[in-house]
């Protein structure tokens, strides 16, 4: 099975001494780079539908891990992969490792070991990255004065969650951002040295900006009315889809006002939409959500939360 369908997968690398089918593998970490390394479980039933495509579930397998990359401004080097499995299906893996490996090339990271057990379908990938120490993005610099910026649009996956929970079939490009997220790579490598922290959107705006408030240890002020929302989402009148809906795997991150045009520029030089959204504040460390008429939104729902009332 490994041999079949992941020996070799993804792009071809120098510093991969050693790959799949040892003990272990043995890589070079190039001199002046540390090593950025992220993992990620994705459990049937919980991340993704047990029906979903595995083509889709390959690449959203390793694209939910070079977005936490794309958040440090790390360039992704290797992955290691561990499936558990309920059957051995080869038209099922040949699938699924294709989705994951054409993205693995796309953004030149090899796959170099894993693991493969029996039992309910869950998928973990281990992503390690290089990043000069000096020039990491971080969740802990955020200043007050700082403008809050968001890449893409804010609210596609979760709307095409819940269409699908409701059993109706979303539109073709609002499931993509659902199942095939992008991940924001070369837009954190574009902003080194220009942010002062970042981090990626997983589990809802609310959630992941509050992370970055708690470390920083400051608090901001956002305009909805600035949030960037696709047609749909923005027709649906529900700022919980924007703001704790999760999945969308877009970089939310701070810089100060000085920095605008640099991150204009470097938005339409990848030709990705990035919105100031929002300020950072020194005076408290809460987190004010302000509606287009100036009223303030205490949000009901703050984001994703596996173990809430547990």
């Amino acid at each position: 099975m490994i041999g079949a369908h992941f020996a070799g997968l993804g792009a071809a690398r120098e510093d991969v001494l050693l790959g799949v089918g040892d003990d272990c593998a043995l890589l070079r970490v190039p001199p002046g780079q540390s090593l950025a390394v992220s993992l990620d479980t994705l459990v049937a039933g919980v991340h993704f539908f047990p029906d979903c495509d595995p083509h889709a579930l390959g690449h959203k397998t390793l694209a939910v891990s070079l977005s936490d990359l794309a958040a440090m401004g790390a360039e992704p080097a290797w992955a290691t992969l561990a499936l558990t499995l309920p059957a051995s299906d080869p038209a099922w893996l040949a699938a699924f490792a294709a989705g994951l490996g054409e993205l693995a090339r796309a953004h030149g990271v090899r796959l170099v070991g894993g693991d493969t057990t029996r039992g309910p379908l869950t998928i973990t990938l281990q992503l390690q990255g290089l990043v000069p120490p000096e020039a990491a993005l971080r969740r802990d610099g955020a200043c007050a004065g700082d403008r809050i910026w968001v890449s893409g649009t804010l609210g596609d996956a979760a709307l095409a969650l819940a269409e699908l929970q409701a059993g109706r079939d979303p539109d073709a490009a609002l499931r993509a951002r659902l199942e095939r997220p992008t991940p924001r790579v070369a837009l954190g490598r574009g902003l080194r040295g220009i942010a002062s922290a970042a981090i990626d959107l997983s589990d809802g705006l609310v959630a992941d900006l509050g992370h970055v408030l708690a470390a920083s240890g400051v608090g901001a002020e956002l305009r909805l009315g600035a949030l960037p929302l696709g047609e749909a989402v923005a027709a649906r009148a529900d700022w919980s889809l924007a703001l704790a809906g999760g999945d969308d795997y877009e970089l939310c991150f701070c810089a100060p006002p000085g920095r605008d045009g640099e991150i204009l520029a470097l938005g339409q030089r990848l030709g990705c939409r990035l919105t100031p959204i929002g300020t950072i504040r020194g005076d408290d460390d809460t987190l004010r959500c302000l509606l287009p008429d100036g009223t303030v939104l205490n949000p009901t729902r703050r984001g994703y939360d596996h173990f809430a009332g547990a």
